[in-house]
């Protein structure tokens, strides 16, 4: 850690900024055994933690004018390793059941994805702000998160003079990141308890890591390094599909090649075939359950402790209330046609409480979502094959059409 611009930034190297994401999702998870209506609500340790190491940070730099930046380089590591372990947890036949699911997912989402914006310029034309201000508060930030904001921001504040287009993005995209973390477990615990839905397998493995309630499994040095062969061996087949489809004109991000090299290393080797270290294919082991669990975890703490909640209180004001309407539109929107379409079983809620995730925050947002509320109601392999498709992959596809036709 070093002091930098004058005495004003405190630089935390990647090495460092991992140990604080750790120990924030430590702290997050102490909170949720103490502070029962965290448990009770399905939300996720990391952002517990996370939102309160935020606060202290931005509490620091009130107090001494001192900004903490970290370095986040290993922490996409640890996104890439969680959808690895997605892509081999899923089996052949929970993708093809997910076929009409997941079309019928996708087909909401687009259609909820101009619902957001016409509900950002609504809201914005209130305040006699430019309709342009109202998509940097619908798909640039919140169902497009940081990335989408960022990579916009500067083509609208040059084409159509919003000179703060960069910090209303990025604002958005932080309240929307916290409120998508709070509202999908709350979701899914409405559901299951309004319409007692239970899963049709109980006992089943874990995506993503264990029940509260079920006994330690006992996880040697050679499953937990198994496990990690093949993560690695699926993210070097995930860097060559890349670039295959990069040579056809299709540009992925690496992650999402990566959930697909999971996939057919499950699916299309045969799960006896001899393998060096001895163990059958490690698809979901829960060697593969901890590491989804811990990666997707520290990955998440991550993200929220280095939000810099100063850079956006002098925005607070008009954005809450954009972000007001859309949280509204978007509860409307999970409850009564997500829900719905998706069959009114414990799926559709995992899958609500996904939902919840991505209409205002990111994929990992959704995936914490679910798996905070798997671990307390039962697995549901459905929603970790049909979420993370249509977040990770067909809602970038969307945005890169929707977002010019509205700006058109």
């Amino acid at each position: 850690m070093e002091l930098t611009s004058g005495g004003t930034v405190l630089q935390v190297s990647a090495m460092v900024a991992v140990t604080f994401g750790i120990v924030v999702l430590f702290l997050g998870k102490r909170l949720n055994e103490k502070i029962r209506f965290l448990l009770e609500f399905s939300i996720p340790e990391p952002v517990s933690g996370g939102l309160v190491m935020s606060i202290l940070l931005t509490l620091v730099y009130a107090t001494t004018g001192i900004e903490v930046a970290f370095d986040l380089q290993l922490r996409d590591l640890l996104l890439i390793y969680f959808f690895t372990t997605i892509g081999i947890n899923a089996s052949l036949g929970d993708l093809l059941s997910g076929g009409k699911p997941l079309i019928i997912l996708i087909v909401i989402t687009v259609g909820y994805m101009f619902i957001q914006n016409l509900t950002g310029i609504g809201v914005v034309s209130l305040f006699g702000l430019q309709r342009e201000t109202g998509l940097l508060a619908g798909t640039m930030s919140l169902i497009g998160g940081h990335g989408t904001a960022i990579a916009w921001a500067p083509r609208v504040a040059e084409q159509y003079g919003i000179t703060n287009a960069m910090e209303i993005g990025v604002a958005c995209a932080t309240f929307g990141l916290i409120l998508a973390s709070l509202q999908g477990g709350p979701i899914a615990r409405f559901l299951i308890n309004r319409y007692k839905l239970e899963p049709e397998k109980r006992g089943e493995p874990m995506d993503v890591g264990m029940e509260h309630d079920q006994e330690e499994v006992r996880v040697s040095q050679y499953d937990f390094l198994d496990a990690i062969l093949a993560i690695h061996i699926c993210a070097i087949l995930g860097f060559f599909i890349g670039e295959g489809l990069e040579q056809v004109g299709v540009e992925l991000p690496y992650f999402v090649s990566c959930l697909f090299a999971g996939i057919l290393m499950t699916n299309l080797i045969p799960k006896k075939f001899p393998r060096l270290t001895g163990r059958v294919w490690p698809s979901r082991q829960p060697a593969m359950a901890l590491i989804a669990d811990m990666s997707l975890g520290t990955f998440l703490a991550m993200s929220l402790m280095s939000m810099q909640l100063w850079a956006i209180v002098d925005l607070a004001g008009p954005i809450v209330t954009v972000l007001a309407a859309q949280v509204i539109v978007a509860l409307l929107i999970n409850l009564f046609i997500v829900f719905p379409a998706m069959g009114k079983n414990y799926d559709a809620a995992v899958v609500c409480a996904g939902f919840g995730g991505i209409s205002l925050g990111a994929t990992p947002t959704a995936m914490a979502n679910m798996a905070a509320v798997t671990k307390k109601y039962g697995p549901s392999h459905l929603a970790f094959i049909v979420v993370p498709l249509v977040c990770a992959f067909f809602i970038d596809i969307a945005n890169a059409f929707i977002i010019p036709f509205f700006l058109g």
